[in-house]
């Protein structure tokens, strides 16, 4: 299953969780599938793996910007 590379930044975090919802219900499919019968691409289990990773990073990222923009503020008061 070829993917194309999708803007992670370009997303909203609405659209974001979306997607992790929607890429982990396929990870499961593809887990049960295999376990029935061996995929064509077993390779696919571990891509899907990704990205559901690199989906999480962004929104944590994003959860934490404020606190790093509060912190950096802070320090620049301080000065």
């Amino acid at each position: 299953m070829a993917k194309t590379k999708i803007d992670l930044k370009a997303l909203s975090d609405q659209d974001l969780e979306q997607k992790i919802a929607e890429e982990t219900l396929h990870l499961k499919r593809l887990k049960f599938s295999h376990a029935i019968s061996p995929l064509e691409n077993p390779m696919s289990i571990r891509q899907t793996r990704r990205e559901i990773a690199r989906l999480k990073t962004e929104l944590r990222r994003r959860q934490l910007q404020p606190r790093q923009d509060a912190a950096i503020q802070s320090e620049n008061n301080k000065q």
